[in-house]
């Protein structure tokens, strides 16, 4: 058992919070009111197989055992633990169990890792390392998703149409753990929908929920995947071309709306060592397409060295070059002979638009829609194609 004092004295990481520490706590808890009795919950993987978690609470604290109907005892708010896993079990300060749940009072936040969450902690032993969820009302969990995956100072329609994408993509996918079995729903990164807790909330991420509250997506009346990236380089892609299901609502859309926007446009010089260097052609003498999308996503492309020959995917060419999506094209430019008198030297210019993968709505272009008087409304119904905005009862 790691030694609680011994913990605070190393990390004070509740005695002595971030600058936005302690005033963010009393900020939120006047921000939004108290979860529910019967609210909707979402339970997000914050840490996946890690040794040891910190945790606490702001407030006074219950906690649970592995059935979550048990109070193992409580602790003090403003007091930090670090927990881990002991001979199968979760070990927090003096209690055991398979999971441990730690419940705050008087709607008070958790401490976990190095952020402040809303809702609730779940500890739970798996493979001998920890499994860390926090389980969030759904309303709150996008105070916090909007923030992260947009500004909370961009325009407020453009806000509201990701608060609609968000809670549409993440009742969909509980759905889809609740039927699996899983013991989360989504991930905090990327990997689902970004999330940092109080962080990244603001006034702006809360109107903007509130003004769509339990508003989502539905095509058929069922919740859509309701995908999104950053940017679409002037063209997002149907379902089928990024991934193998087809989808009728994330269709081909073209339009400028994200022209102009930090990452519409974006370009990497390489020479042709450099690039057969990556690829293990030798010294690179052409790069061909041989396969993209009607967008210009590159599919596959062949690239030819003075030692080999080999064909890689857009997805490859992407990771191994860092570019920030795969809608782009390579051409050879010579550069100039030094005054030495070398031989002229032949470069790879990659032009490219857009970042992420094309399919759904596309975030900077949202960002210009908003800012040319068009609706969150308009904007879903742009970037989503026969599909209807409904109300659903995220109080239940």
């Amino acid at each position: 058992m790691v030694n609680q004092m011994n913990f605070r004295s190393s990390l004070s990481f509740l005695a002595r919070p971030k600058i936005w520490g302690f005033a963010l706590v009393l900020w939120a808890a006047a921000l939004m009111p108290a979860q529910a009795r019967d609210t909707v919950n979402l339970r997000v993987a914050i840490e996946k197989g890690v040794p040891q978690i910190n945790v606490g609470s702001s407030t006074n604290a219950q906690v649970l055992d592995a059935t979550e109907q048990t109070a193992l005892g409580e602790i003090q708010g403003m007091n930090g633990f670090a927990a881990q896993v002991q001979d199968g079990q979760v070990a927090l300060d003096k209690w055991r169990s398979g999971a441990i749940t730690i419940m705050p009072k008087d709607n008070g936040v958790v401490w976990i890792g190095d952020r402040w969450y809303r809702g609730t902690v779940r500890l739970i032993a798996s493979g001998g390392r920890l499994l860390v969820v926090n389980n969030v009302e759904l309303e709150q969990y996008l105070l916090s998703v909007l923030g992260a995956e947009m500004n909370g100072n961009w325009p407020k329609e453009a806000l509201k149409a990701q608060a609609v994408t968000a809670r549409s993509y993440a009742l969909e996918k509980r759905g889809d753990a609740i039927r699996a079995g899983q013991a989360y729903d989504v991930h905090d990164t990327q990997q689902s929908q970004v999330y940092k807790g109080l962080q990244t909330e603001s006034q702006g991420t809360l109107q903007a929920v509130a003004e769509t509250a339990g508003q989502v997506l539905v095509h058929n009346g069922e919740l859509i995947e309701a995908y999104f990236h950053s940017s679409a380089g002037g063209c997002t892609e149907p379902s089928e071309n990024v991934w193998s299901a087809s989808r009728p609502y994330l269709q081909m859309v073209k339009n400028d709306f994200d022209k102009g926007t930090p990452v519409s446009e974006w370009s990497r010089t390489l020479s042709a060592n450099e690039l057969g260097n990556i690829f293990g052609v030798g010294t690179v003498q052409r790069v061909v397409p041989v396969r993209a999308t009607p967008c210009g996503r590159i599919r596959e492309m062949q690239i030819i060295g003075d030692r080999q020959s080999v064909k890689v995917s857009g997805e490859r060419i992407q990771s191994a070059l860092n570019l920030r999506s795969t809608l782009f094209d390579v051409t050879p430019q010579q550069v100039a002979a030094s005054k030495s008198g070398g031989k002229p030297a032949l470069q790879f210019v990659v032009n490219g638009r857009g970042f992420g993968h094309g399919v759904g709505m596309s975030q900077w272009g949202a960002y210009n829609m908003a800012r040319r008087g068009k609706n969150y409304q308009d904007i879903l119904m742009e970037y989503y194609k026969n599909v209807g905005i409904t109300t659903i009862a995220t109080d239940r």
